[in-house]
């Protein structure tokens, strides 16, 4: 008997360390299943609520975060999932030294409440502190962008929510006219700042976790963050960045790492400010 739990043991241990293409096929089923349920309530209206921090929650964020955490649970059953409304709601599981899951089951609330169409689902692997795995997926815009190391994917999703396009994506290099992406809602005078001081003189507003897959696929250039974001905001889209062979860095130059948990400085899972390229070169990373 303990020869066959240590060898199941072991089975998934290399399933998770070998077997990314598995988690990414679970991720997919799991983005588009929420996605169709999203889609749903937008289709028939839905109230808002606001949560502690004063951010809207509705039942699309409730019943898509209810979806992906039955598919993590049947196939990852021993991973640690940390996904945004539970960790609202007062579950937050320990993660200390082991890989873990992020959730984001709506990203960009805001514009699904406001009828915009940047709003997307986010699911991502954390080994180590990096993203490893990741997929984002915009509904409204039946596109989803997934990755793992050194492999990233466009997705063309129909109106069945069935995928009938792939195609392998990844960063440009940077060009001397970079084009910079802000965020729509919490933009900063730190980034006019960056802007400047970089010489970058287009910038382009959007919402949600699109940016990183906008630099991922080759599309724009470099985004700048020096507002507040959870970790469930951006791991999703930051795997799928570093597969196409993009990088987000803290301002001192160092990836941005995952499973912040313990510091006196901010809340658990808080990100600080950073900066993510599309580009390879790696002095433009020294913000």
């Amino acid at each position: 008997m303990t020869g066959m739990v240590c060898g199941r043991a072991t089975a998934g241990a290399r399933r998770v360390a070998n077997g990314k293409r598995t988690m990414l096929r679970t991720f997919e089923k799991a983005a588009l299943e929420a996605g169709r349920a999203i889609i749903t309530v937008l289709r028939e209206g839905f109230p808002v609520a606001m949560k502690a921090d004063a951010s809207p929650v509705t039942v699309a964020d409730e019943e898509a975060e209810r979806i992906i955490l039955a598919h993590l649970a049947r196939d990852y059953p021993e991973i640690p999932v940390v996904a945004e409304e539970s960790v609202a709601a007062g579950k937050v599981p320990d993660i200390a030294g082991r890989g873990f899951f992020l959730v984001d089951p709506l990203d960009g609330t805001r514009e699904f409440v406001d009828g915009r169409q940047e709003f997307t689902v986010n699911i991502a692997y954390i080994e180590n502190g990096a993203p490893v795995a990741g997929i984002v997926y915009a509904p409204a815009l039946g596109l989803a962008f997934s990755g793992e190391r050194g492999h990233a994917e466009r997705l063309v999703v129909m109106d069945d929510f069935t995928v009938g396009a792939r195609s392998a994506i990844t960063v440009r290099e940077q060009p001397d006219d970079r084009l910079a992406l802000a965020s729509l809602r919490h933009n900063s005078p730190e980034t006019g700042s960056f802007l400047a001081d970089h010489a970058i003189f287009k910038c382009t507003n959007i919402g949600s976790s699109l940016k990183f897959c906008l630099l991922a696929e080759g599309k724009a250039d470099v985004y700048p963050r020096f507002t507040r974001t959870m970790e469930w905001d951006t791991a999703a889209g930051d795997a799928v960045l570093r597969a196409a062979g993009g990088s987000t860095v803290t301002l001192d130059g160092t990836p941005l790492t995952y499973g912040k948990t313990g510091t006196a400085a901010d809340f658990d899972f808080a990100n600080p400010n950073f900066i993510s390229w599309g580009g390879r070169k790696r002095v433009l990373e020294l913000a």
